[in-house]
């Protein structure tokens, strides 16, 4: 019953974080960009710390997402489509709602991300520079090192010191290529990346990236998901059914990347440390990073003592021994945890082709101290994440970090909803298709079966019924090549009840009496009717386990079509046969 309700075109409003409220204020402001540009729209509401809009047209979907991003800006606001659903309450205070359709029928989201790989191979640079230093002051070995473009320059006081660091350089990272020189009376190192390490820093980012989006879109529960890399930088995700297309774009446009550094000494050079924004004030960090969200392995939200909102955080092995290593020789000063995330911010105006003013948007790294404390003694691979605005924001961090951290930055290249034109047509062709093997099934029945035909036929429509309803029930998502599976399961549904009939056909033949061959004909067809369903069900499920996207949607109506044609055939067939022949005990002729 819920499928009879088609849900409405609509845009959603939200705040780029869970801790930025949209209010009334936004809900007028929306209101108001509408009426201006004459766009009819069901209601406006505000709920759950989201602005809803249903609209009285699919067609309006994009024209309205463009007026209201126009008025909101994209600095704070995320504006995305949606399909809000009109199941009444009624059914949904009893968990009931309708089958979710897949990207190719009802639409979803498509997005095509682009990594940041000159930021992988700039942060990954910075965290060698930590290391490389480490290991001088290890070995005693003196000179100043410092991060120049792309490259790691040492400067030494002897040709001996020169060669000692290079030495080490060369057994710690062979992947870098040295360069000795001289230069103002100094003996210098400079250590580069090759073309094959840089290509292969750029590959290692757009793996890990793809991975941890994969997990964020099952933190996000989507069914069917597609998440694969085109090209040498970019991500096609595509999300069918989702119904909360704003909560998607934020948890994937995160970048959530988290940095760990030391604060800077007072006496230190502007070189070695830089300004950012802490409580409405600036504070300093060293350049070098400690630890990256890349050590993360663990994160859940929790409360201090003070009732406060924190993160515990678990490092992997190698991010421990680390945050040992610079810690123990840094207790009683202040440890800095900088958050960096990728956004958007309007940068101007300018006149389009139809002579109205439209924004102009840049995007920009927001980078912010969320915690600085003081390191009260040596860490290790648990601590926490202190001093975040609300429990909403403690959780959002924890869940980006336990699907694991980004290890470049990354941005929405691309955002459309698929399928209002083409999904309506797909629709169309599928219960044509449906319809048509329906018919030609009920009228081959009808012909060769007679009686026993008809009830073949209403258990088939049962079947149909039953199959829409499990799908609904266990949340699973229909498709083009779903429908397929569904005109095959047709086509199948009726096999057992063509056995069960030829067999009461011959024990009629051989003379038994009408009752007589009923019994026998369902009985003996059994056998035949389980191998034949259960061959074609494993086939279906390993359908289903090695197929990705289409191929498992077609698997699941398969699997789902087989248990329930079995079941109307034995079961619902056998039902309507016993309701018309099983009072007449002295029936001399079966109209089959």
């Amino acid at each position: 019953m819920p499928n009879i309700y088609a849900p409405d075109p609509a845009i959603q409003v939200s705040g780029q974080s869970s801790s930025l409220l949209v209010t009334e204020s936004e809900l007028a402001l929306v209101e108001d960009a509408l009426k201006a540009k004459g766009i009819a729209y069901k209601s406006a509401v505000l709920k759950d710390n989201r602005l809803l809009v249903r609209l009285t047209d699919r067609k309006l979907q994009m024209v309205a997402k463009q007026v209201v991003q126009n008025r909101l800006g994209l600095d704070n606001y995320i504006v995305a489509l949606n399909l809000a659903p009109t199941t009444p309450q009624w059914l949904r205070s009893i968990g009931a709602g309708p089958m979710k359709l897949g990207l190719d029928l009802s639409g979803g989201v498509h997005f095509l991300m682009e990594v940041d790989t000159e930021i992988a191979i700039e942060t990954r640079l910075r965290s060698m520079v930590s290391t490389y230093k480490s290991d001088l002051r290890a070995e005693k070995i003196r000179g100043v090192v410092k991060l120049e473009g792309n490259a790691i320059q040492g400067r030494f006081n002897s040709a001996e010191l020169r060669d000692k660091a290079s030495a080490l350089a060369f057994k710690n990272m062979p992947e870098m290529q040295r360069r000795k020189g001289e230069a103002g009376g100094k003996y210098t190192l400079a250590l580069e990346l090759g073309d094959n390490a840089i290509a292969q820093l750029e590959d290692d980012a757009v793996a890990q990236n793809l991975v941890t989006l994969r997990n964020r879109v099952n933190e996000l529960g989507v069914s069917e998901p597609l998440v694969q890399r085109q090209g040498r930088s970019r991500i096609v995700i595509e999300l069918p059914g989702v119904q909360d297309t704003a909560e998607a774009k934020r948890i994937l446009g995160k970048t959530a990347n988290l940095e760990f550094r030391l604060e800077a000494k007072v006496d230190s050079s502007s070189f070695d440390r830089e300004s950012f924004s802490f409580e409405d004030r600036s504070a300093f960090l060293e350049r070098d990073i400690m630890v990256t969200g890349e050590q993360v392995s663990g994160a859940r939200a929790s409360f201090d003592e003070n009732s406060q909102p924190q993160v515990n955080i678990e490092l992997s092995a190698d991010g421990g021994q680390l945050m040992h290593r610079v810690t123990r020789h840094a207790v009683k000063r202040r440890m800095g945890v900088l958050f960096i995330e990728r956004k958007t911010r309007k940068a101007g105006e300018q006149i389009n082709e139809t002579g109205d003013l439209e924004p102009i948007y840049e995007d920009y790294y927001d980078r912010r101290i969320i915690s600085l404390a003081t390191i009260q003694s040596a860490l290790g691979a648990s601590f926490r994440i202190t001093g975040l605005d609300s429990q909403a924001e403690a959780s959002e961090l924890a869940l980006l970090l336990r699907a694991g951290a980004l290890a470049a930055p990354m941005k929405f290249v691309e955002e459309r909803t698929i399928g209002p034109s083409l999904g309506a047509e797909n629709i169309a062709l599928g219960v044509k298709s449906v319809v048509i093997g329906l018919a030609l099934v009920v009228v081959f029945m009808v012909l060769v079966y007679k009686l026993f035909g008809l009830a073949a036929n209403i258990a088939l429509t049962v079947n149909l019924v039953l199959i829409v309803a499990i799908m609904s029930i266990l949340g699973a998502t229909l498709t083009l090549p779903g429908i397929a599976g569904i005109v095959l399961t047709v086509g199948m549904a009726v096999d057992a009840n063509v056995l069960i009939f030829s067999r009461i056909r011959e024990e009629i033949a051989s003379g038994s009496r009408p009752q007589t061959a009923i019994n026998l004909g369902f009985e003996r067809a059994f056998v035949t009717i389980r191998d034949a369903n259960l061959t074609t069900l494993l086939a279906a499920l390993i359908l289903y386990g090695v197929g990705t996207g289409p191929i498992k949607g077609f698997a699941v109506t398969l699997s789902i079509g087989i248990l329930t044609s079995v079941f109307t055939a034995i079961m619902g067939t056998r039902a309507l046969v016993n309701l018309m022949y099983g009072g007449q005990r002295n029936t001399k002729r079966l109209m089959i």
